[in-house]
């Protein structure tokens, strides 16, 4: 299941958008460190096609696609020394898919700030470096042994790991991510073993408010994120659709699952049937073969065909039988390409 880390500075609302994310009830205290262990919560991806397949085909289960948020306890100036329990913190981000930084620009003494100023662009320097120190301390740990091997003779896989090491060195020294780093095929390789923070796409929320860091706009135009005001998200959670209707408002905090799938290039498609109707996630340029291992591997290992009818093209018609009669259900073989939306049924 893919996985997303919330990151940031202790005190700047992450616990808070845990649980308007999650709907679950965590320890939000005003105080660093207050979440030592990371909370782990279970997210639906809101998908209004999923939940037409299920009126149409009157599913006894619906079940959408879904993300594991994380919510890492608070980063300090240092934690990759270990300052503020920030090995253990840092260690839990390795293990994310995405990184979603969150970046407090609300105004307000109620919540006192780390550092007693709100100063977004501060903020996010802290974040950021403590990041790339870890994956540089990595990086040298990695360097001052695979050194050694490189100089047994003929040892060509201890060298290009050597000169991959090098290359991402020389990124992180300048301060920028691993990411950076010009790498080729093989030394690709090297560096997906590492398991570098840095490596990982990454993108901003930032915490909003009435009153906001007067930078706000130019941020935004800056950085590739979005903008919550995750006070007023969580306090939606206490009232009923029809009171968010009757008040002409719309909860935003669904952005944020939709906005992970861009992010990782992710696209949806469907199984659909009386039993169930379901979404399943893959990236996109998957084949048919291995969109089928997400259901199960015998879809992949013995893969036939499978056949398709993508859903603006479904919903028009109505039902398979339909579909079938008008010759809208394709035919496809072991090299299609999965397209967002497609609903299809394996053959094996």
């Amino acid at each position: 299941m893919l996985s997303v880390g919330i990151v940031g500075l202790p005190n700047i609302g992450k616990s808070t958008l845990f649980k308007a994310l999650t709907k679950n009830p965590v320890d939000i205290n005003n105080y660093p460190f207050c979440t030592i262990e990371p909370n782990v919560g279970i997210v639906s991806v809101e998908d209004e096609r999923l939940k037409k397949l299920s009126e149409i085909f009157a599913s006894k289960k619906t079940i959408p696609a879904a993300i594991k948020f994380i919510d890492i306890a608070g980063l300090v100036k240092g934690a990759h020394k270990g300052e503020g329990l920030g090995n253990q913190f840092l260690a839990n981000i390795r293990n994310v898919d995405l990184i979603c930084h969150l970046v407090r620009f609300f105004q307000g003494d109620a919540v006192e700030h780390v550092s007693k100023k709100i100063d977004p662009a501060a903020d996010m320097e802290i974040i950021n470096t403590e990041l790339i120190l870890a994956d540089l301390e990595t990086v040298l740990k990695r360097k001052h042994k695979t050194a050694k091997l490189a100089k047994t003779p003929n040892n060509k896989e201890a060298k290009v790991e050597l000169e991959a090491l090098k290359k991402l060195e020389k990124a992180l020294n300048q301060g920028r991510p691993a990411s950076a780093a010009v790498l080729s095929k093989e030394e690709r390789k090297v560096a997906a073993g590492l398991y570098l923070i840095t490596k990982k796409p990454m993108f901003y929320v930032f915490n909003i408010s009435q009153n906001n860091h007067p930078d706000l706009e130019k941020f935004a135009q800056e950085k590739y994120c979005l903008k919550l005001d995750i006070k007023t998200e969580t306090e939606l959670l206490d009232l009923s659709p029809q009171e968010m209707e009757e008040l002409g408002i719309q909860p935003k905090i669904a952005t944020l699952p939709q906005e992970a799938y861009r992010r990782l290039n992710l696209i949806t498609f469907f199984t659909a049937g009386e039993d169930e109707s379901r979404a399943w996630t893959v990236t996109k340029g998957s084949s048919a073969p291995q969109a089928g291992a997400k259901i199960h591997n015998d879809f992949k290992e013995k893969f036939i065909k499978a056949e398709v009818i993508n859903y603006s093209d479904f919903i028009k018609i109505g039902s398979y039988k339909k579909a079938r009669e008008e010759g809208l259900i394709r035919t496809e073989g072991k090299g299609y390409t999965v397209r967002d939306g497609d609903i299809i049924i394996f053959k094996i």
